[in-house]
């Protein structure tokens, strides 16, 4: 056994058994399983938010989309920033609303807002499947992790095996307190190897920065810009509006809101995420070496330009460190997506259809679920596919479908009905699932001109909006002909 293997078998075991001891002295009950009993501080849930938000879309997808795109790789850097400043007022109503109506997911939110079960229900199936292409980026990055930092000794296809058992097991048995303290290790480990990595390989192969830009721009003339058709400045600006927007409408990231003790901690990060983004800058460094250093990669390859890059210059042990760090990066947050997705299962799918069911059984239906939604992420990883942004990206095509009815909850006086809110979310999913299952885009309609590059989840969000402005007219409408009638 290599020593890459076993510091990265060393990283799994350190996460397990973080995700184990964090449960004592705890009786695991719903709210404290999926919420933390509402108990966590600012630093507990700076890092609980960091490690949904860093995750092997970070160490992989960000150096992968910077080694095959270049300058698109820049969006990634202006929506979390837009994500993190809209946080600042977004988010403390939702902790104090959630606080007095003792909820637990996202849907709950929704549904107690409109007085709706029925669209929180349409919310937690929203949630779900978006969840799935996250969990699937997570367990495909873990296997491109581990197969390569085991230097094949283990197979992609065993890694994702390996990981879904690791998830699995301290998900239900420590729920989201062990996802709290695996972050502490993982945050700490990210931000030294990337930082690590993003100074020393530009320096070692190109002497400088400066160096490495100008080796690039001879090799590949406008390849750090953006270009003028596909990922165009169209593309760029549509794009960080969409997943800025979605930023907080993930059911993991909304529900992990729930834990802190008070709201100030969600100001408090604010202040603090945005400087965090600095560990993006490193990454799309170590693509950009890799661009010139090991070319060549292609499709869902460029996800291993950083470890074919650091294959290349450094020995096992410090390979080893860096598999480590990746295996932490898709733990945390897959384990947070599994405790997401299996609350919208037992809390918001089944409950509402059984009445009489506690939170003790809804507790119990929640482990009985992480493994069954963790097989079908498996099953989804191995056919192979999208690289890790284009799954991502998808996802947030979804969530995103959620904002316009979220934002107009926070009103003082809401402008949208029940029936506007639901029409609204089925019509910008139901334009996101034709497209994506008909393989349609706006590249076929030349017509269009620049707006052809217009992301597609912006535009199913634009039919999400005309649909929830005619059905909320046309509810007002009818409520004043009724009163007039009477």
């Amino acid at each position: 056994m290599s020593i890459a293997l076993i510091i990265v078998a060393a990283g799994f075991a350190l996460a397990i058994g973080l995700g184990l001891y964090a449960r004592l002295g705890r009786e695991m009950g719903l709210e404290q399983w999926t919420v933390g009993g509402r108990g966590f501080g600012t630093a507990l849930v700076f890092l609980l938010m960091a490690g949904e938000i860093y995750t092997t879309f970070t160490f992989l997808g960000g150096s992968g989309i910077a080694y095959g795109k270049g300058g698109p790789a820049y969006y990634i850097l202006c929506y979390l920033t837009l994500a993190y400043v809209t946080s600042y007022w977004l988010l403390p109503p939702v902790w104090r609303y959630a606080k007095q109506n003792g909820l637990y997911t996202q849907p709950d939110f929704f549904a107690r807002k409109y007085e709706s079960p029925a669209l929180g229900m349409l919310v937690a199936a929203v949630g779900l499947v978006a969840l799935v292409p996250y969990l699937v980026l997570q367990l495909k990055g873990l296997g491109i992790i581990v197969s390569t930092a085991s230097y094949g000794a283990i197979p992609a296809t065993a890694a994702v095996w390996i990981g879904a058992a690791a998830l699995t097991a301290y998900v239900v048995v420590s729920g989201v307190h062990g996802s709290a303290w695996t972050a502490v290790v993982k945050d700490t480990s990210i931000l030294l190897v990337v930082l690590f990595l993003g100074i020393y390989l530009p320096l070692h192969y190109y002497g400088s920065y400066g160096g490495l830009f100008r080796a690039i721009e001879a090799a590949k003339p406008g390849f750090l810009a953006l270009p003028d058709r596909g990922q165009s400045p169209v593309w760029f600006s549509t794009t960080v509006l969409l997943t800025a927007l979605g930023g907080y409408m993930w059911p993991h990231t909304f529900a992990s809101l729930y834990t802190a003790r008070q709201p100030g901690a969600f100001r408090r990060n604010a202040v603090i995420l945005p400087l965090y983004q600095l560990i993006n800058l490193f990454v799309f460094m170590i693509g950009f070496t890799a661009v010139l250093q090991v070319p060549g990669l292609a499709g869902p390859d460029v996800d291993l330009s950083l470890f074919k890059l650091s294959l290349a210059s450094f020995p096992p042990w410090v390979i080893g460190v860096i598999g480590a760090t990746g295996v932490l990066t898709a733990l945390v947050p897959g384990s947070m997506i599994l405790i997401a997705g299996a609350t919208l299962v037992a809390n918001n799918l089944v409950r509402p259809l059984r009445p009489g069911m506690d939170d003790a059984a809804t507790a119990r239906l929640c482990k009985i679920v992480v493994p069954i939604l963790a097989l079908v992420c498996v099953g989804f990883t191995l056919q192979g596919g999208d690289t890790i942004v284009q799954l991502l990206l998808m996802g947030y095509n979804f969530v995103t479908q959620l904002f316009p009815c979220f934002i107009a909850s926070l009103m003082r006086r809401n402008p949208l009905s029940r029936p506007a809110a639901a029409a609204g979310i089925v019509a910008g999913v139901a334009t996101v699932t034709a497209t994506v299952l008909s393989g349609f885009s706006l590249s076929k309609l030349p017509f269009l001109g620049p707006l052809q590059d217009v992301n597609v989840g912006v535009a199913a969000l634009a039919v999400n909006l005309l649909v929830t402005g005619a059905v909320a007219f046309a509810t007002r409408v009818g409520r004043a002909e009724r009163t007039q009638a009477a």
